[in-house]
């Protein structure tokens, strides 16, 4: 899925981004604008140009139907009081073992052998009751089974332990390498793996070239 944007004036503008292809973005100028434009989280009066997802302008789709068909794995894990079924399939669309295998993937099998409620596990809002490794490897196993073409990841790895931040780095490796993916870091080694490298600074685009290219120190 290639995404394509043209006289984008948010607070940055962007050429092209090939499918199948990973993009780290390092962004210094603070909050993800990126996402938020992607998402048309921000008011589009606030936005002159297009940002066309396979020559197709986002702003002439519904919200509903766009988000549904982008991924995005949160700095901040978005969890919710309900069992861990709920968390990870929300609109019940897969089946029992389309989740268990979303859960293996990510290696939380053992948590719900701990537990014996297995999918039924109840979770805490926020996943309170959850380790911070556990709260966002259920945020990877959501977007594994959503199986979306475009996948943006926001700092996913910024609050977990060095074992998990490696887990979650060879999950997507492996799970998501026939998506888009667009990593938005604030850190150059956190992207340093992509295929190409966006830097986002003071509205302009600093540079997007291989990261061969580029200094990463």
């Amino acid at each position: 899925m290639t995404i394509t944007s043209s006289n984008v004036y948010i607070s940055w503008r962007i050429l092209f981004v090939n499918s199948f292809k990973s993009s780290g973005v390092q962004e210094r100028a603070g909050k993800s604008s990126l996402l938020q434009a992607l998402f048309r989280l921000v008011d589009q009066s606030a936005i002159s140009g297009t940002i066309l997802i396979d020559d197709i302008d986002i702003g002439r789709l519904s919200l509903d139907y766009l988000r549904s068909h982008l991924s995005v794995i949160p700095q901040v894990p978005i969890l919710f009081g309900g069992t861990l079924r709920y968390n990870i399939d929300p609109f019940e669309q897969f089946s029992d073992q389309d989740c268990l295998s979303a859960l293996e993937a990510v290696q939380l099998k053992q948590l719900m052998r701990n537990h014996p409620d297995g999918l039924s596990l109840l979770v805490a809002e926020s996943g309170t009751n959850l380790s911070a490794g556990e709260r966002q490897l259920i945020c990877v196993a959501r977007a594994i089974l959503k199986k979306s073409r475009i996948l943006l990841i926001d700092e996913a790895t910024a609050n977990v332990d060095h074992m998990t931040d490696r887990m979650i780095q060879e999950v997507i490796a492996d799970k998501f390498r026939d998506r888009t993916i667009l990593t938005i870091a604030h850190r150059l080694n956190t992207v340093a793996n992509s295929d190409r490298i966006l830097m986002l600074e003071r509205g302009e685009v600093a540079y997007f070239d291989v990261p061969s290219n580029i200094n990463l120190t």
